[in-house]
């Protein structure tokens, strides 16, 4: 026999054993103790390009929240009427232009 023959042989046999032994395979014992010091130690739980990105998400998520606070803080004044001397507020006084223009164009819907 070749050795390529043998060494195919060797293989079909490993591959037919393998499914007898069913024996959950595990971490070497303190592995996960040795994972988790030596990232506490490098200073960052990500690798260091997974980290840069983290911290352009929190920006860009930073940035996003202060114009939502800005955006909100303007709609509450506009809906709010602060700041409005007059009693209509800006809503109703489209509402009465719409009505006088109606009523000019069609004369016999007018009291």
């Amino acid at each position: 026999m070749r050795k390529d023959d043998t060494d195919l042989h060797r293989l079909l046999r490993s591959a037919a054993d393998g499914g007898r032994d069913n024996a959950a395979a595990e971490m070497p014992f303190g592995f996960d103790t040795r994972v988790v010091a030596l990232a506490r130690a490098s200073g960052s739980v990500l690798p260091n390009g997974h980290l840069d990105a983290l911290r352009f998400v929190r920006r860009i998520g930073a940035a996003a929240f202060a114009i939502l606070a800005v955006a909100s803080a303007g709609a509450f004044q506009q809906f709010s009427g602060a700041g409005d001397d007059a009693d209509e507020t800006p809503l109703s006084e489209a509402y009465a232009i719409a009505d006088n223009a109606i009523q000019t164009e069609v004369p016999e819907l007018a009291p």
